[in-house]
């Protein structure tokens, strides 16, 4: 936990799933220089006088609030018309114990995903830049008709994660656009709407098909929503536990965990027309990305899709087969904090004699964690840079 200062109070806020080893905060310098500005605290964002406070009295809008902190400190300022809109499970989830930290209902905020409706009008919208850009272009496409020319558009991120294609995207979908100067090693995009830009529709999702070494995947076609992992092509980590996995009979319950577009999980119902398939992600774009996959393959087997922290919510010992490309990211931090969550998860809901199989890189070194989780784990398949893991749940 960690507490966040600003001129309209102080609040501690943490990530979620909690863990006191984590020394990441839950908000960054970006949200902070963001929060000021709207109070009209500080320098102007190009140099000059300070500006004046954003009103917020209208409908007021927050898009990719990575753990909740903008929302929570709106919230408690009193912002009554706001919504979120959030990719992440584990964002709505840290967002929901953050406003409870600070006192307040659950529904003092509307808290939507990116695959629900936006609102139909936004005074003011707030855009903490995603790692992806795909994921910007997507939400800036649908949130454009609810804006007006007196709409405010602030968006902040840290520098590194602001580049000209960044601007390019609100520029050209939204309006003129300029960017503040750096404070703390962050920025704001500061964009006034133009009514009468006409950028056409988002040109998410896309499709392809999977190509002929893809083994149990080949021909099968994807569906990919913004933001997803590899939603241009087939990742070749994914390609390669494609090619080698494993066979299922009968009414197996197979999970596709961290499902991305869901190919895995597909590629095992096409195999099994009589198993019964759960993808889980903890991104929306994700699961809706993995059910429409699911559809346009038309396969038998019965399927559930499901935005979820990893397993945890997975009833214990009921799954024969969990299937993993775990992320070793989380926003910009290099961490296997996921992939040992998932792990663990993946053991508790294995029935005895069910099997976690894993792909990685190399380097990663995941038969460490198996192994002492397990208690066993042995290298199905590799190459030159993946290996495939198999660990088998044994009591």
């Amino acid at each position: 936990m960690n507490r966040l200062s600003t001129s309209w109070g102080a609040y501690d806020l943490t990530r979620f799933p909690e863990d006191p080893r984590d020394q990441l905060r839950a908000w960054s310098a970006a949200d902070a220089y963001l929060l000021r500005h709207l109070a009209g605290e500080g320098a102007d964002p190009d140099g000059g006088e300070p500006p004046a406070p954003v009103p917020l009295d209208g409908a007021v809008v927050v898009v990719g609030d990575r753990w909740g902190a903008l929302t929570t400190v709106l919230a408690a300022h009193g912002t009554a018309d706001l919504t979120q809109i959030t990719d992440s499970y584990l964002a709505r989830q840290a967002t929901l114990a953050n406003l409870a930290r600070a006192g307040l209902a659950p529904d003092a905020v509307r808290l939507t995903t990116t695959q629900d409706a936006p609102p139909a009008r936004i005074d003011v919208l707030l855009v903490r830049v995603p790692k992806s850009l795909a994921l910007l272009e997507d939400q800036l496409h649908r949130l454009a008709p609810a804006l007006h020319a007196d709409t405010v558009v602030v968006g902040t991120g840290m520098v590194t994660e602001i580049h000209t294609s960044t601007l390019d995207l609100f520029e050209r979908i939204v309006g003129p656009t300029r960017t503040s100067l750096a404070r703390q090693k962050a920025r704001l995009i500061l964009t006034a709407p133009d009514p009468d830009r006409t950028p056409g529709p988002s040109p998410w999702p896309r499709r392809y098909a999977l190509p002929a070494d893809a083994g149990a995947g080949s021909g099968l076609a994807t569906v990919n929503h913004a933001g997803i992992f590899c939603a241009e092509r087939l990742d070749i980590g994914t390609r390669f536990l494609l090619q080698h996995l494993p066979e299922t009979s009968g009414d197996a319950h197979v999970v596709d965990l961290g499902c991305g577009n869901g190919v895995l999980g597909t590629a095992a119902a096409v195999a099994n027309p009589d198993a019964r398939v759960t993808f889980v992600d903890e991104s929306y774009q994700a699961v809706a990305s993995a059910e429409a996959t699911y559809r346009a393959n038309s396969a038998a087997a019965k399927a559930e899709f499901t935005a979820a922290d990893a397993l945890t919510a997975m009833p214990a010992a009921s799954v024969d087969l969990v299937l993993n490309n775990p992320p070793f990211h989380s926003h910009q931090a290099t961490t296997d904090a996921t992939a040992q969550r998932m792990f663990r998860g993946a053991r508790a809901a294995l029935r005895p004699g069910g099997e976690l199989w894993v792909v990685g890189n190399r380097h990663l070194g995941y038969h460490v964690r198996l192994k002492r989780l397990f208690g066993n784990c042995e290298v199905a398949a590799s190459n030159r840079k993946f290996v495939i893991l198999r660990a088998v749940r044994r009591r």
